[in-house]
């Protein structure tokens, strides 16, 4: 009876004091809630160099949750290579959008997700006549450029292992490659690809017959939190019901897979 008694009671102990370093509690405490965001990412996160200010769906998103959270937003650059390791060190509470990857998930914890997406090619326009299907950039004579730390940077090794793989390091970015022809097609979300040929004409997205990893988009938290884990999920079903995501992916051109 005595060593149950204890027990209970050190689980009490060990419940109260997860509870007491949450990290909600904590940004509760403080006034701010800090979000990583790599700002090269349009249009979830862009940066705007002359003002250091953020704008983006996941700026929209990640503001929101700050203001029910009842504190302020503080942005933290990252990139994709220390996106994860900025959550395990406690450089900042929350990320931006990420895509639902396992590795990530054996280290970071998810929320649930908000939105979907898909990959498909990127090539220099003028090159349209020589791609029609995934397959045709799996041969030595291709070079498939990718950013490291990127999802992409492991699917163009699967989709093809066979090509040059040019995989660089931000802040450069993959499509510059492509650009600058020292590379013949990248390889990035839907949602990219539809602002990248925006921007650049010379850019089109091959008519593959079909996108490739449908993937659910979500924000990385700390893993072993699960106070502030509970708490975000709940805001994003919250959101979700309310129209919210819907409304802001409406804001910045944004459809969903």
């Amino acid at each position: 009876m005595k060593k149950w008694i204890l027990a209970l009671g050190l689980a009490v102990l060990s419940a109260s004091a997860v509870a007491e370093t949450s990290r909600l509690q904590e940004i509760l405490n403080s006034g701010k809630l800090r979000v990583g965001t790599t700002g090269d990412w349009n249009p979830m996160t862009m940066k705007d160099p002359a003002t250091n200010s953020y704008r983006g769906f996941d700026i929209d998103v990640t503001t929101e949750l700050a203001k029910d959270l009842g504190v302020e937003v503080e942005f933290v650059a990252t990139d994709w290579k220390t996106l994860v390791n900025g959550i395990t060190a406690n450089k900042y509470d929350i990320t931006g959008s990420a895509s639902l990857n396992m590795s990530r998930a054996k280290v970071a914890g998810y929320s649930q997700p908000y939105f979907y997406l898909a990959f498909v090619p990127v090539v220099q326009k003028k090159d349209l006549e020589k791609f029609s299907q995934w397959s045709d950039f799996d041969n030595a004579d291709i070079k498939v450029a990718a950013t490291l730390g990127t999802v992409q940077e492991k699917m163009v090794k699967e989709f093809f292992p066979n090509a040059v793989h040019i995989v660089i390091e931000a802040p450069a970015r993959d499509f510059q490659e492509l650009l600058a022809r020292r590379a013949d097609v990248s390889v990035t979300s839907n949602v990219e690809a539809a602002t990248l040929v925006t921007k650049f004409s010379q850019l089109a997205i091959v008519p593959v017959d079909e996108p490739r990893k449908p993937t659910p988009i979500s924000m990385l938290l700390p893993q072993n939190d699960q106070v502030w884990i509970n708490y975000v999920n709940h805001w994003v079903e919250l959101k979700k019901t309310q129209g919210f995501f819907e409304e802001t992916a409406q804001k910045w051109g944004l459809k969903s897979m």
